[in-house]
């Protein structure tokens, strides 16, 4: 059965869907980008930045559906620009140091709010 996840320490969704979604065994969340729990946009900081704090959304939701960045599977992770690449890498890569998730990155037309990077993951809860 489907249940709703949502957490005040991850910015509210803005449009119709949940911060995350789970069946009990598998956790798949939104999208989370650079915008702070208050709502905050932080569209002009540099990728890095964006990068840890969706990271830091991400982090949050998965908690609270009883996860950690540990339990991740799979990432997905679009950038505004491919060029940004190797930037968002260098923070992804301290966030998920060891036994790294599998992961995606791709190039999308736009992003929400303009930002520069947006990740979503599914993740196992043991």
């Amino acid at each position: 059965m489907k249940h709703i996840v949502h957490t005040d320490e991850a910015p509210e969704a803005v449009g119709a869907y949940s911060q995350a979604t789970t069946n009990g065994d598998l956790v798949f969340t939104a999208g989370q980008i650079p915008l702070t729990p208050d709502g905050e946009l932080r569209d002009e900081a540099s990728v890095t930045e964006q990068t840890e704090l969706a990271l830091a959304n991400l982090k949050a939701v998965l908690a609270e559906a009883g996860a950690a960045p540990t339990d991740v599977l799979k990432t997905t992770v679009f950038l505004a620009d491919i060029d940004n690449f190797d930037e968002m890498n260098a923070a992804y890569a301290e966030f998920f140091d060891s036994e790294p998730p599998a992961r995606s990155a791709v190039q999308a037309g736009a992003l929400p709010k303009g930002v520069a990077v947006e990740i979503e993951a599914v993740a196992s809860i043991e």
